[in-house]
């Protein structure tokens, strides 16, 4: 849905002016070249080299007005709906055109590369950088047809241009660096009601349906369809929508509905009524519409409208290394990671003030819709290719202040869409599966993917159960690790006063998190302390070496990882990816992971490493840092199976929302899992100082849940 006309037809006229000050600018920049638009590769290579200093800006300047006339062109071709009719190897031409300039190959010599806009630009390098990147937001504006984004863009080129251009014509090598600043301050506080406003009515609103109508209208049985996004897309993405293709429709109706159903039981065993809501939030990565028009049908039949947008592609939205949304290929990850801080260029707290503000106010504006939203259905993938990020002096970082702001900015935003998408009458769901990337083995990795999706969900209940009810009679609980793992934590539990109606863990079957496998809590802070460690991890899209956390009273006091060489960028890593910039977090989750069935399968594959955490956390004992699993619906009941009410979903950082809700939520929840083969103990401590063994060694022990260890055996 666009703009109203009215509004939209004065955009309209915005960008093309811009449009043809930009091709003017391409024309003397190049020395006269034809109205294609191409900066002119021989003209443009001379200014650089007669030019001196400002040949270089000269080149700068070209190379944007170039990709912003192409993205002019692109959008006109869009809305005139010729690209409708290419061939799918003219839409792969054009994808690969759009996204090549960041791609790894060619990424050493691009100036969205913090370190090539440094060494060439100087003291400018960084802001003409994060501007460059910003400019790639037009790829998606241009297939949503949105002349709006594109119209703030390329005048944002322009001023910027201007105040060099003028900085020159008075003999001046360039600006000074606060006019550029304010320049992106004031786009930035400007345009953010612009992004905002439409972020929102993206989330809730399902009349925002541009890619709904790729889902449930394209042609499945082409690829053509993977390219109407926008995103990038290689031929692993065709290579799995070429996979689904080839599954008969019961297997892909199977695959829907565990996905679906495990979202309606989510409501059900909260006991939130899904008949009074009308959407939910579906996300998934470009290549599995075929799985996703079959969920869509399904979640309709449960009365809900589907709510889809793409990750965020801007510093307006937040964008960052998490893609949230549907999306394609990463075209680069170590450019996604140079530029997931841009917003330090300008971020302070009149900027903070001013984006929830405008956040509040757009929710109010499609507060109706908002209220009758039942939450996200996420599908997850994983098989990637592993991404260790290098650390780059030029890249723009927050400060220690913007650090809290940031900080300050996640909590308020919480809290105000909490108001609105109420938790405690929300849910949601998760589910995994591999991408082609994985290996040769991914038709079997995906079959076994999928069987453990469906696993016997009561054998795993009742096995459980008597984890449960060995850990209600419990103090606390011991984990330690073995081999090279340094764990050693002490976890402290509620007391429960009616062990009759009343238990700490729950029992997880398979519903929101998918596949089976776990029974958690949420711990009790004080006494809670000790290490945390793990050898290897792969967390938001980031792998971990020798993840170590320490904690006191349930609190982080220390971090660290081995990723780096030198102790301050592995701590910077930690606290930006981990904390996600907080001074400390608290545990907000231990749970015990019984799935030993996927951890077998993971081994049998050699696949742990790909593993997401959903899957991950079933393998073994994991620990969250941030928010309990019952944040922002604490106060809603929860029962298990058993009727017994799961009374553990507050610590006491979350018992602080009544009074002083900024410091009850951390906005994060970050699980770290400990695999069985660098797993010692975990046993249950009681009062009278009796311990009951639950695992050793990394085999249950437990009377009545030795068969979890059958997998074990079956691979000897």
């Amino acid at each position: 849905m666009l703009l109203y006309e009215e509004e939209e037809s004065i955009y309209r006229e915005r960008l093309e002016l811009a449009e043809n000050r930009i091709l003017e600018l391409l024309e003397e920049l190049s020395g006269g070249i034809e109205q294609g638009g191409e900066v002119c590769a021989e003209a443009g290579s001379q200014a650089g080299k007669n030019g001196g200093d400002r040949g270089r800006f000269l080149l700068y300047f070209g190379s944007q007005f170039s990709f912003c006339n192409v993205c002019s062109k692109l959008n006109k071709y869009l809305r005139n709906g010729n690209g409708e009719a290419d061939s799918l190897e003219e839409l792969r031409e054009l994808n690969r055109g759009l996204y090549e300039e960041i791609l790894p190959l060619n990424y050493d010599t691009s100036w969205t590369n913090p370190a090539v806009c440094r060494e060439n630009l100087g003291e400018y390098g960084q802001f003409l950088c994060v501007v460059a990147a910003e400019l790639r937001a037009q790829i998606a504006a241009c297939y949503e047809r949105r002349a709006e984004e594109l119209a703030i863009r390329q005048e944002l080129l322009l001023e910027i241009y201007g105040v060099f251009e003028s900085a020159w014509s008075e003999g001046l090598d360039g600006p000074k660096a606060e006019d550029l600043q304010e320049i992106l301050y004031w786009y930035v506080s400007d345009y953010s009601e612009v992004i905002m406003e439409r972020r929102i009515r993206q989330q809730v609103d399902p009349g925002e349906d541009f890619c709904t109508g790729i889902v449930m209208e394209a042609d499945l049985s082409d690829n053509r369809f993977l390219y109407a996004y926008g995103e990038y897309v290689t031929v692993q993405e065709e290579k799995m929508a070429d996979y689904l293709r080839s599954l008969p429709q019961e297997r892909i109706q199977l695959i829907a509905d565990t996905y679906t159903e495990g979202y309606r039981r989510g409501f059900e065993l909260a006991g939130i009524d899904l008949s009074k809501k009308k959407t939910v939030n579906i996300r998934y990565h470009v290549g599995f519409e075929r799985i996703i028009r079959a969920a869509v049908k399904n979640f309709e039949r449960m009365g809900l409208k589907p709510v889809i947008y793409r990750q965020a592609v801007s510093m307006l939205e937040n964008k960052s290394m998490n893609r949230v949304g549907v999306f394609g290929a990463a075209a680069n990850k170590q450019y996604d990671y140079d530029h997931k801080e841009d917003i330090g260029l300008v971020l302070d707290k009149k900027l903070v003030n001013r984006k929830l503000e405008l956040l509040r106010n757009s929710f109010e504006r499609y507060k109706e819709w908002a209220f009758g939203h039942a939450g996200p259905a996420v599908m997850e993938i994983f098989g990637e290719a592993d991404f260790t990020p290098e650390n780059k002096e030029a890249a723009v970082k927050l400060s220690e202040k913007q650090q809290k702001l940031s900080v300050e900015y996640a909590a308020g935003a919480g809290q105000i869409t909490n108001e609105y998408i109420r938790g405690e009458e929300r849910s949601f769901t998760i589910i995994a599966f591999p991408v082609p990337d994985i290996g040769e083995r991914f038709a079997e990795i995906f079959d076994e993917t999928m069987r453990l999706n469906t696993l016997d969900y009561i054998l795993y209940r009742d096995m459980q159960q008597k984890i449960i009810d060995v850990l209600d009679g419990a103090e606390y609980c011991v984990i330690k690790g073995m081999g090279k793992n340094r764990t050693d934590m002490k976890v402290m539990l509620h007391k429960l006063t009616d062990r009759a109606r009343q238990t700490n863990f729950e029992n997880c079957v398979a519903d929101v998190n998918i596949p089976v496998g776990e029974v958690f809590t949420s711990p009790v802070l004080a006494g809670t302390e000790g290490i945390l460690h793990v050898t290897k991890v792969f967390l938001n899209e980031l792998q971990y070496e020798n993840l170590e956390l320490r904690f006191e009273d349930g609190m982080v006091t220390d971090y660290s990882c081995t990723n780096f060489e030198t102790a301050e960028e592995n701590r910077k890593l930690v606290r930006d990816t981990v904390l996600f910039h907080h001074d400390s977090l608290p545990l907000g989750e231990f749970a015990i992971g019984t799935n030993t069935t996927a951890y077998v399968a993971a081994k049998r594959l050699q696949i742990e490493e790909k593993l997401p955490i959903l899957i991950a956390e079933k393998m073994g004992p994991h620990f969250a840092v941030g928010d309990t699993c019952y944040s922002h619906a604490e106060d809603v009941v929860v029962y298990n199976p058993d009727g017994k009410e799961i009374i553990a979903r507050d610590n006491e950082k979350s018992l602080l929302r009544k009074e002083h809700p900024e410091k009850a939520y951390f906005n994060c929840h970050t699980d770290i899992t400990i695999p069985y083969d660098e797993l010692g103990e975990v046993s249950a401590v009681r009062t009278d100082g009796r311990v009951v063994s639950i695992i050793e060694e990394g085999r249950f022990v437990l009377p009545g849940c030795k068969a979890l260890n059958e997998p074990f055996e079956r691979q000897q």
